[in-house]
C-alpha cells in the first residue's frame, strides 16, 4: 500500500516484480521493481525439492539479517511436514523475541478480503463484474466506462491516493489521525486518471477503498462486520481482525513495526540515499516506531491484522477454494482471471481479482510502515509459505518479507 503508503494492499513492491504487489504506502511505489520472478522462467515447471528444514531455517535467518531486520517469522507447510522459524526480536535493540503467534498489520493482503466480499456479492446477484462503477458511485469521473472487474484487476486507471503528497505529509505530521474512507477516495478521484480504463495496469489503493464502500452499501453493514461475518468466522480465523477506524491498537502478543526516514522523503524511492544508508549501517541513523500509528488511511486496502498461522489458513482457502468463501464456479473464474502486470516482462507477476500470482504461488503481499508480509500457496505442490518482518521496507528499499519469501522459494524448487 505504499506511501510507505504506496507500497500494497496488492500496497502494493520490492520483492521484485514477482512478489511485490502489496504496499499500501508511498515508499513502496505503485509499480513493482523489476526482477526475476520465482519459477517464472520458460521451460518445465519447477518441482519441489525434499524438505531441508535446517537449510531453509539457516537461509531464512541469514536473509533476515542481511536485510537488517530486528525480527522475522516464517511458516512453511509442505506434504513432507510443517514448521515455523523465528528470527530476532520485536524491536531494534530490544530483548523480546518475536513469536509465530505475534499479531502484525498485514497491509495489502487485506485487498484479497475486500475482493472476496465483492465476488460473494456477485454470487448473490447484488452486483455484477461488468457493472459500471457509476451505478454505485456517480462521483467517479468517467465511472460509466470503469467496470467493477477493472477495479478488482487494478486496470481502472484511477490514481492511487497513497502516492499523493497530501496523504504522506499528513501521515508524517499526524500519525494518529483517523481517516474516513470518503476522504481517501476524494484524494484519488481529484487527480487525473493514469490511463483509459482497461488499457493498462497500475496498482491503486483507490480501487479497493471504493470497493469497500460499495460492499458496505450493498451489504448494509460496516466493513469490519462484513469481514467477520463472511470471512473470519466461517474460516475460524480467530486471530484475524479488521479494526475500527479509531482503533490503532494491536492484540497481544504483537510485534512492533519500524520504518526508515519519513513518508514524504521516501515517496520517490524506498531506498535510503547513500549518506543515510551508510549511517543506518553504522547505527547512527535509527528507524521510526510505527507500531501504533493509526492504519485507517489504508482501510479496505490494507488495515487488517493477523498472525502467521491465520494467514496460512486463509491463503489456502483463498487459493485452494473453500465453499465458505466462494462457490466452485466463482472460484474457478477467479483463478482464471490473472493478467500480467507487465506484458513486456515475462518474469512479471500477474494480478487477478484482488489476488496475485508469483510463479507457481498465488496469494498476496502487504506492507504498512513497519510491517511487510507475504502469504502464498502453491496448489500443485500443496505448499504454503507465510513470511513477515518488522522493519519495512529495508534500508536498501527491498520489501523484507517478500524478498525472504522469494529467496526461500528459489531454494525450495528445482528449475
Amino acid at each position: 500500500m505504499r506511501t510507505r503508503t504506496t507500497r500494497t494492499t496488492v500496497a502494493v513492491a520490492a520483492l521484485v516484480t514477482a512478489l511485490t504487489l502489496g504496499a499500501c504506502t508511498a515508499q513502496t511505489g505503485s509499480t513493482p521493481a523489476a526482477s526475476t520472478s520465482p519459477a517464472a522462467d520458460e521451460g518445465a515447471a519447477p518441482t519441489l525439492k525434499p524438505l531441508d528444514q535446517a537449510g531453509l531455517t539457516t537461509l531464512f535467518e541469514e536473509t533476515a539479517k542481511e536485510l537488517g531486520q530486528p525480527g522475522a517469522v516464517m511458516l512453511l507447510r509442505t506434504p513432507e511436514g510443517d514448521f515455523t522459524a523465528t528470527y530476532g526480536v520485536t524491536s531494534p535493540g530490544g530483548s523480546t523475541p518475536v513469536s509465530a503467534d505475534d499479531h502484525i498489520r498485514i497491509g495489502s493482503n487485506t485487498k484479497t478480503m475486500t475482493g472476496t466480499v465483492i465476488l460473494q456479492l456477485v454470487q448473490e446477484g447484488k452486483i455484477a463484474l461488468d457493472d459500471p462503477v457509476s451505478k454505485y458511485r456517480p462521483d467517479v469521473p468517467n465511472g460509466e466506462n470503469i467496470t467493477i472487474e477493472q477495479m478488482l484487476m487494478m486496470r481502472s486507471g484511477l490514481t492511487n491516493y497513497t502516492e499523493t503528497l497530501e496523504l504522506n505529509e499528513a501521515l508524517d505530521n499526524e500519525p494518529q489521525r483517523v481517516w474516513q474512507p470518503e476522504e481517501l477516495v476524494a484524494m484519488g478521484l481529484a487527480l487525473p486518471p493514469d490511463f483509459e480504463p482497461g488499457t493498462n495496469y497500475h496498482y491503486s489503493n483507490t480501487n479497493t477503498v471504493l470497493l469497500g464502500l460499495i460492499a458496505e452499501q450493498l451489504d448494509g453493514k460496516p466493513l469490519q462486520q462484513i469481514f467477520a461475518d463472511r470471512i473470519f468466522t466461517p474460516l475460524g480465523l480467530d486471530e484475524t481482525s479488521f479494526p475500527a477506524l479509531e482503533d490503532s491498537s494491536l492484540p497481544s502478543p504483537y510485534s512492533d513495526g519500524y520504518f526508515w526516514w519519513t513518508n514524504v522523503n521516501t515517496l520517490a524511492s524506498s531506498k535510503l540515499p547513500p549518506d543515510l544508508l551508510a549511517a543506518a549501517d553504522a547505527g547512527t541513523f535509527l528507524p521510526n516506531d510505527g507500531t501504533l500509528d493509526n492504519p485507517s488511511w489504508a482501510w479496505a486496502a490494507g488495515s487488517a491484522i493477523s498472525t502467521a498461522g491465520d494467514l496460512a489458513d486463509y491463503v489456502e482457502a483463498l487459493v485452494g477454494g473453500d465453499d465458505a468463501l466462494l462457490d466452485p464456479e466463482m472460484q474457478a473464474a477467479r483463478m482464471d482471471s490473472f493478467q500480467s502486470t507487465d506484458p513486456k516482462d515475462p518474469t512479471a507477476a500477474a494480478y487477478g481479482w484482488n489476488i496475485g500470482q508469483f510463479g507457481q504461488f498465488y496469494g498476496h503481499s502487504g506492507e504498512l510502515p513497519g510491517f511487510n508480509s507475504f502469504m502464498g500457496y502453491d496448489p500443485v505442490a500443496d505448499v504454503t509459505l507465510v513470511v513477515w518482518a518488522n522493519l519495512a521496507p529495508a534500508a536498501d528499499g527491498r520489501g523484507p518479507a517478500a524478498w525472504i519469501a522469494r529467496t526461500l522459494i528459489d531454494e525450495m524448487y528445482t528449475k
